[in-house]
């Protein structure tokens, strides 16, 4: 990305000498602002999940914002990343501090919330410290649990700290620490709790196998189509029975369950008040664990007697029983995460210099070829076109063999595989 500014901006002294584009060059470096990486967010340490619902954006409109984001005047590039534990958007600013400004101002609009109230709680990093966040939530450091999923390298630093500190093994994901978040506020007779599953999609389905891991062999599952639904009875082993229910029963499934789990992307609530006050009562409380961002379950629904309702935040929690491994782990990844940091900030300098780099060495093949052709008349015989290439080629050999020059050989190298 650096690169690309730096030919844009390169481009108006084409008419101009090399050593003159190489003097105007030095002075931009140093009287311009350079372009800044800057994160901006919103995640679980830092903001409620009632703040998070409103800012979190569907997939689907990915495309959307970036476009949005990308039209904004001081903002080159833009990457979001929205999860049921963070809203955060990484952008590549001409003006830090301008930019910043824009986007707080855009995700204010787009969700409703003032830019005060995101200023109080956002996440604000520029430059390293924004990178190493990035490596981080890769790695899966600054997740709820551990294990979460510039961006190639990111997913080099977060498989780096996977394979060498195995940070995965005995972690707890979102879809386990549900269920035993369920199963602890569940009553004794919790063996024979009816569960009820809304959705097929990946995190459903790792709820379904958690579930059955736990002894519940008989489990009713809510989705649009029941293919999916299918796909999930197949992978169980004998005895265990996955029970499809189109959505339109969704209500009725739930009023008939002890447990009801849900994280679709549903952008609307799925239960509300209204409808849960007019289910039979069950005979222990009936528990909604919703680990969806934005909720599908209405705050509202807690307000009843005998409905408890749970989300992604409540899980902090279960997490809390696996913070000395956590700790651990953490304590051995942060080197790595620092090492590949400096890495990257590295490559990315000496992307800077590269159109410079690219000019001296055009340059100097100039005076090679003139200096060569000099020689050749002073010797003032005939040469033929073999003993010419030689002589050419001899220059040329000493020129790179200089430390100097094997330095931009490097350099340009990287530029060609990396940008």
């Amino acid at each position: 990305m650096y690169l690309m500014i730096l030919k844009t901006s390169a481009s108006k002294y084409s008419n101009v000498s090399a050593l003159e584009q190489l003097k105007t060059s030095a002075i931009d470096r140093y009287t311009k602002e350079k372009s800044s990486i800057v994160v901006i967010g919103l995640n679980i340490h830092t903001a409620p999940i009632e703040m998070r619902e409103k800012l979190a954006i569907p997939e689907a409109e990915w495309p959307q914002a970036i476009s949005e984001l990308r039209s904004l005047n001081h903002i080159e590039e833009a990457f979001v990343l929205s999860t049921c534990n963070r809203i955060e958007i990484y952008v590549l600013g001409l003006s830090g501090h301008h930019g910043v400004k824009e986007v707080t101002e855009w995700m204010s609009k787009r969700s409703g919330i003032p830019v005060s109230e995101i200023c109080q709680h956002r996440l604000l990093l520029y430059n390293k410290d924004a990178m190493q966040h990035l490596f981080e939530v890769s790695a899966g450091l600054d997740s709820l649990v551990l294990g979460e999923g510039l961006f190639d390298h990111a997913i080099k630093a977060g498989r780096r700290v996977r394979e060498e500190i195995n940070i995965a093994a005995g972690a707890v994901s979102v879809s386990y620490a549900a269920v035993e978040l369920a199963l602890a506020k569940l009553s004794e007779s919790s063996s024979s709790a009816k569960m009820l599953v809304i959705g097929a999609g990946k995190m459903r389905k790792l709820v379904i196998k958690h579930l059955v891991a736990k002894g519940y062999t008989k489990i009713v599952v809510v989705n649009r189509s029941e293919e999916k639904v299918a796909t999930i009875r197949e992978e169980m082993s004998p005895g265990v029975e996955i029970i499809y229910k189109p959505f339109d029963e969704m209500l009725a499934c739930a009023a008939e369950a002890n447990v009801i789990f849900t994280s679709t992307g549903s952008e609307t609530p799925l239960f509300l008040k209204e409808y849960v006050k007019i289910f039979l009562p069950a005979a222990n409380a009936r528990l909604f664990v919703d680990i969806s961002v934005p909720r599908n379950v209405g705050s509202c629904v807690a307000e009843l007697d005998g409905a408890r309702v749970y989300n992604v935040d409540d899980l902090e929690e279960v997490v809390a029983a696996n913070k000395e491994e956590r700790v651990r782990k953490e304590m051995g990844a942060r080197p790595i995460i620092i090492e590949e940091t400096k890495k990257f900030e590295a490559s990315t300098n000496a992307l800077e210099v590269v159109p410079t780099i690219k000019k001296l060495r055009g340059k100097t093949e100039i005076i090679i070829v003139t200096e060569v052709e000099k020689f050749v008349s002073k010797l003032g015989i005939d040469i033929n076109e073999e003993t010419r290439k030689a002589i050419g080629d001899l220059n040329q050999g000493i020129m790179c063999r200089t430390k100097i020059m094997e330095h931009y050989e490097s350099v340009i190298n990287y530029d060609k595989k990396h940008v």
